[in-house]
């Protein structure tokens, strides 16, 4: 097409004519070329706001051209009319207006994203000129559009009109009037729902109105209640919405309506207009049964929306009213069918996970009340927590094997999410009910695993292994007297699939607080923990779980070291756990390794360790490359982590937490530190593996990391170390400077800065890494 050659080429002097608009429009929709696409693009914009636009928007509505063409005629207008309103003369409103009516008659029965861009040019003209230019704006809209005339039929009119209507309060809202024009214009529309109410109404209850103008007059009732049109003056048209929901056609469209008009800031004013709706949203209940039967979800979804979003906004309010307990009770019960509605999430249902924030809602409402009238609520609603309880429960239980096999790896991370959500739920539920809660869960635990007539489902024992960990992992257990029991009951479990494998190992790691202070139990769960170290499958759940118990338990665990130290090594060497398990199982490792005598520390480590420094001294003597890299930089990260955890002097625990220096409480035994000496054993080796591998930033982060980890740990018993290790930084430094260098310098600087006997090696490195800086920037 030779023309398109000419808008892209020519762009920046091109007139704006009617002309060359069409040119580079056909450019922009057919030009296979993508610049020559962004090129009319681009001088289309600029025609949009230049002054030519008012002469071409108007040519370009012409009837004989394609809805595309109009289309950008209709959007100049609306540009022109929102943006540059200050260029309009006030004596070309009227004409201005009369125009835009009589485009939108004629476009009533013609392209429909046509009409829609003028109907929001007419807005912003009304938006710009009400209250003082155009009072009454929205009164003369309908006035307009329901005379007679035109040639155009009456239904099409209506639509139009419909329309308008609804986009005014939504340009209002996306409209850049100034601030105190905004609260102005806001008013004048609030004043104008006295014309739009009557006629919504009128179209809703005709029986002759067809049903694509019911779902019109809908969308304009949910765009006019954004405006906050209070409650009781959309009541009447509110109640209709609920009459139109057994119509398909219009259920999703009075959904949304209702929705709007009950979830407005404003709304709650109005009681007796809310507890008007309780009943109407009870009477749904028949509705939802038999979508639940029929498995409608769309329709289970939609009315759950209503009565969560009623139930939400308003409990305060309609708990507040004493004289209805037993309709608001009512409303929370059906809630609780939602929350409770068969079927899994999300492959079945989609409408429990909508109930969840309700839940928090109320018992917040009702634990802010005082004490007296708290009572008397948590006498009613406590049974409903508790009910509420075993329904989470059994919503968060997994389908048969078969059927989870069948879900697709999102389906799965859905669930998980779920899963997640309803274990916070029971979390802040726990409040509430408090050590009942812990109680009621240990029974009916030891009911299913004692019960030898019935065979209980792995998904029902995993479920209530589940409500416990989501308590026990945030909230302090230590006084419950039901631990001992669950803790005696996990080893009953028959641990015959990997989802309950998982949770029981989440339950022993979240009781691990527990467990120190009841060490006599750790002999009934250790071995579990041990043995699931060895399934790849459980290499998250069994590896988190053996760390937190090593941290929270490892004066009480040296009766148990060497078998764990047994089972760890035999672990790593067969290589069964990704590299952060590893890395985990290291720091595990460290924390049961602090606890035990300093020669049993250095035996341990010497043949924990000693494989590695082995696989290290023949990886430091071959020739770099991309895979023998990766070897030496997870080695290197083994060792860091093992010595991010080891410290040998006895911590205020209190005070390990945050960025200040943990307070060291009881002096470290004689003798050079363990970890020291260790370092000292392999510094030749690592400086070795560094003249190798002195330009490969992430060797050099990886060795810096483990003397960093060290001295953050071992604080002033890192002194041996230092003049060594000011030496290789400086070498480094000065050979290829790199940033972790420098982050391990200013750390040795930070806790040696006071202490003058070891200050001279850190202060010549501090000098030279400066120097060498400084030079770097003069560069």
């Amino acid at each position: 097409m030779e023309t398109s050659g000419r808008i892209a080429s020519t762009s920046d002097t091109l007139e704006f004519t009617v002309e060359n608009v069409e040119k580079a429009l056909h450019q922009l929709y057919y030009d296979p070329n993508i610049e020559n696409k962004n090129l009319a693009q681009k001088w289309l914009m600029q025609a949009q706001v230049s002054p030519q636009a008012w002469q071409f928007c108007w040519a370009l509505l012409s009837p004989d051209k394609v809805p595309e063409i109009q289309y950008f005629g209709a959007s100049a207008l609306h540009t022109k009319i929102s943006r540059y309103w200050g260029d309009i003369p006030t004596d070309q409103y009227e004409s201005l207006k009369s125009q835009l009516f009589s485009q939108i008659a004629c476009f009533s029965s013609g392209s429909k994203m046509v009409l829609t861009r003028l109907c929001v040019a007419l807005a912003s003209l009304a938006l710009n000129t009400m209250p003082e230019a155009w009072p009454g704006a929205v009164a003369e809209m309908v006035r307009v559009f329901q005379e007679e005339g035109g040639g155009v039929d009456g239904r099409a009119r209506c639509l139009a009109l419909l329309e308008l209507l609804t986009v005014l309060p939504e340009e209002f809202h996306t409209s850049r009037l100034p601030q105190y024009r905004k609260g102005q214009v806001r008013g004048a529309l609030g004043r104008e729902w006295g014309s739009v109410c009557p006629l919504l109404q009128q179209l809703l209850r005709r029986a002759d109105s067809p049903g694509a103008v019911k779902a019109r007059v809908l969308r304009c009732l949910s765009s006019w209640v954004m405006l906050d049109v209070p409650l009781n003056e959309s009541e009447s048209l509110v109640h209709d919405c609920f009459s139109a929901l057994p119509d398909p056609e219009l259920f999703d469209t009075a959904v949304e309506a209702i929705v709007n008009a009950i979830s407005q800031p404003d709304s709650q004013r109005y009681v007796n207009t809310l507890l008007k709706l309780v009943p109407l949203v009870l009477a749904l209940q028949e509705q939802l049964r038999e979508a639940v039967q029929g498995g409608d979800m769309e329709t289970c979804h939609g009315i759950c929306r209503i009565v969560v979003t009623l139930g939400e906004n308003h409990s305060r309010t309609l708990l507040e009213q004493v004289d209805h307990w037993q309709s608001f009770l009512a409303l929370v019960n059906m809630i609780m069918f939602c929350t409770g509605i068969p079927g899994h999430y999300p492959v079945n249902e989609t409408t429990s996970s909508l109930t969840l924030t309700f839940w928090y809602t109320l018992q917040d409402e009702i634990m802010s009340f005082e004490s007296e009238r708290q009572a008397v609520y948590l006498q009613v609603y406590r049974p409903v927590y508790f009910q509420l309880v075993d329904v989470l429960l059994h919503k968060a239980q997994f389908p048969s094997d078969q059927e989870y096999a069948s879900w697709s790896s999102d389906e799965k991370e859905q669930f998980r999410i779920y899963r997640v959500d309803i274990s916070d739920t029971l979390m802040y539920v726990y409040e509430m009910l408090g050590a009942e809660l812990l109680s009621n869960l240990y029974e009916k635990l030891g009911r299913l695993l004692t019960n030898t007539e019935q065979p209980t489902s792995w998904q029902h024992t995993e479920a209530l292994l589940y409500g416990f960990q989501s308590i026990a992992e945030t909230i302090d257990v230590n006084y419950s007297d039901v631990i001992p029991g669950l803790i005696g009951l996990i080893p009953r479990i028959n641990i015959n699939n990997v989802q309950l494998a998982d949770t029981v190992m989440f339950t022993i790691g979240a009781l691990a607080e527990w467990l120190a202070d009841h060490p006599v139990m750790l002999s009934s769960v250790l071995p579990l923990v041990l043995q699931a170290l060895g399934n790849p499958d459980l290499s998250v759940s069994s590896v988190s779980t053996l760390k937190k118990i090593c941290r929270e338990c490892k004066y009480d665990l040296p009766p148990y070291a060497s078998n764990i130290v047994a089972v760890s090594q035999e672990v790593l060497i067969k290589q069964i756990h990704k590299t952060s398990q590893c890395m985990w199982l290291m720091q595990a490792l460290g924390f049961l390794l602090s606890a035990l005598p300093v020669e049993e520390i250095l035996r341990n480590l010497h043949s924990l360790i000693t494989p590695y420094i082995q696989q290290l001294e023949k990886l430091a003597d071959e020739t770099p490359n991309p895979s023998n890299k990766l070897a030496i930089i997870h080695i290197l990260g083994l060792l860091s982590n093992l010595f991010t955890t080891l410290d040998i002097s006895k911590q205020d625990d209190e005070s390990g937490e945050g960025s200040a220096p943990p307070v060291k409480t009881t002096p470290p035994p004689p003798g050079p530190n363990p970890v020291v000496v260790v370092l000292q054993q392999v510094f030749a080796l690592i400086q070795t593996v560094l003249s190798q591998w002195l330009n490969d930033s992430q060797v050099v982060e990886a060795v810096c990391a483990i003397f960093e980890k060290s001295v953050k740990t071992l604080l002033h018993d890192f002194a041996p170390m230092v003049s060594q290790l000011s030496e290789m930084l400086g070498q480094m430094y000065s050979t290829i400077p790199q940033a972790s260098a420098l982050d391990l310098t200013r750390q040795m600087v930070h806790i040696f800065a006071s202490q003058t006997d070891h200050f001279p090696p850190i202060k010549a490195l501090f000098e030279l890494v400066t120097s060498v800086t400084l030079s770097i920037f003069q560069q």
